[in-house]
């Protein structure tokens, strides 16, 4: 039996179920307990022809222009779990098994693609374009997790959006199958989910599961019949239902209760997985707003502050929720792979182990962190709604200095 890929939610809501004009983005990343997520800030950057990004186990062509990201990622690779760019655009990753098994050769991997698609695309529809066009080139394959014992290989499903429509990308190996949305509410989890309503597909995708065997050609076209396990036939509707029953006017507040919601299974928190990094986006469907994105940097939403990010120019670095970098001596980058695993906690990492440790001893004082915490989190959400709902243009000095001081002030408060 194929090992069980994490299981983490996406979520995209749009209207008429989401608050008039927006577009709501949601991720809980489950990954291994003990892994930390950092995030990051790379500047929209020009590049000279013929140089090379080195992703985290091959080295690819670099694109003359990327565009800005800010990006949620275990801190040991290079791409990403999730993220988004400055043409708001929202990318995540989801780790898939289907009947064939993901390689274990080094490619890229399907965290790489997010950040290529968001560095490289301006629209959903060109990361799209962007991450299958890679993938044919380039292939995904190499360990999912810091792991030197053994290597997790998986395929991958994304889910793309930007301000006027989504995509859900289901892949195996190069092949590959999309679906376009842009209304209601979509949830994918760590399973197959597209079924015969495909938009764009992989040229040979058809003639190849035929070569294979898997489909005739008598029936619909149904791909997570054809390309699921044969004991993996089930649906994420758990995540679905979690959101839907919260009713229209779904908003970013919303979005986060979600990804609290242990009961529905949607905040992972079992004996091998853990939800380690949680974000939030709301993008305007108005081009003339900017989009807002919520990340907490630290494990379990449950007890974690969203703290928002918006793209200026300028934007102030956040070295307090980055990890120590190790450089080439960094035993993922080192052949042998893994050998080691240095400490990767970064200080807000560090800081609400501490606080963990009180709320899990001491109830009624954890109860009392917890409210000042959700109280915290409001501000920001309110001073957010204020921004999204002003009719005149966002003044960029107002945010450049945003997601660091309420980094900072978490700190402080954790302190």
């Amino acid at each position: 039996r194929m090992a069980a890929a994490p299981p983490s939610y996406c979520f995209v809501a749009f209207p008429p179920c989401s608050k008039e004009g927006l577009v709501v983005f949601g991720k809980n990343s489950a990954r291994p307990r003990d892994e930390v997520q950092e995030v990051v800030y790379f500047a929209a950057a020009a590049h000279d022809p013929g140089s090379k990004v080195e992703c985290t186990y091959i080295e690819i062509e670099q694109v003359p222009r990327t565009h800005a990201v800010v990006l949620s990622r275990p801190s040991w690779l290079w791409g990403a779990e999730m993220g988004a760019n400055e043409h708001g655009v929202c990318v995540a990753n989801e780790a898939v098994v289907t009947r064939e098994p993901a390689a274990e050769s080094e490619a890229l991997l399907g965290m790489d693609l997010v950040r290529l698609g968001l560095e490289r695309g301006a629209t959903a529809k060109e990361a799209l374009d962007v991450i299958v066009a890679l993938l044919e080139e380039h292939g995904q394959g190499g360990n999912y997790y810091e792991d030197g014992n053994s290597c997790h290989t998986f395929q991958s499903a994304f889910l793309i959006v930007d301000r006027k429509e989504a995509w859900i990308l289901e892949t195996s190996g190069k092949y590959w199958a999309a679906e376009k949305i842009t209304e209601g509410v979509k949830c994918i989890c760590n399973q197959l989910s597209l079924t015969t309503k495909i938009d764009a597909e992989h040229p040979e995708l058809r003639n190849y599961v035929r070569s294979q065997g898997w489909w005739n050609g008598d029936t619909d076209f149904n791909f997570s019949e054809v390309f699921s396990p044969d004991d993996d036939r089930v649906t994420c509707c758990s995540g679905r239902e979690s959101l839907e029953k919260r009713g229209g006017d779904i908003s970013a507040q919303t979005m986060i209760d979600v990804l609290r919601d242990k009961e529905s299974g949607v905040c992972v928190d079992s004996e091998s997985f853990l939800t380690t990094a949680s974000v939030v986006s709301v993008l305007p469907q108005d081009p003339s707003s900017p989009g807002v994105h919520y990340f907490t940097g630290t494990p379990d939403p449950s007890w974690s502050i969203f703290k928002p990010f918006i793209f200026v120019d300028d934007v102030k670095l956040v070295p307090k929720v980055q990890s120590p970098s190790f450089g080439d001596h960094d035993p993922a980058k080192k052949i042998p792979r893994f050998q080691e695993k240095p400490d990767r906690r970064h200080e807000l990492y560090k800081a609400h182990e501490r606080v963990r440790s009180v709320l899990e001893s001491d109830q009624d004082k954890g109860q009392k962190l917890m409210r000042i915490m959700l109280e915290l989190e409001k501000q920001g959400l309110e001073a957010m709604e204020d921004i999204l709902t002003r009719a005149e243009i966002l003044d960029a000095a107002e945010v450049v200095d945003l997601f660091y001081d309420c980094v900072d002030t978490e700190l402080k408060f954790f302190k």
